[in-house]
């Protein structure tokens, strides 16, 4: 079972991925990097937000390679 992201999250993260998709890519401290670059929330946050982001686009990068 997958761990649980807060509706917050999940809503911060799809906005981002809307607005700065094509920034973003697999690696989770380059994703990071931008997050604190456009966000100024706390550090806990933006890690999840990072994370949430990597594991999206690889996601999406694994269902448009079939």
């Amino acid at each position: 079972m997958g761990r649980v992201k807060s509706l917050a999250i999940k809503r911060t993260t799809r906005r981002l991925l809307e607005d700065y998709g094509d920034k973003f890519s697999k690696d989770f401290n380059k994703n990071q990097e931008i997050v604190i670059k456009i966000l100024e929330t706390e550090k806990k946050s933006v890690n999840k937000i990072a994370g949430y982001i990597t594991r999206e686009v690889k996601k999406r990068e694994k269902k448009s390679s079939r």
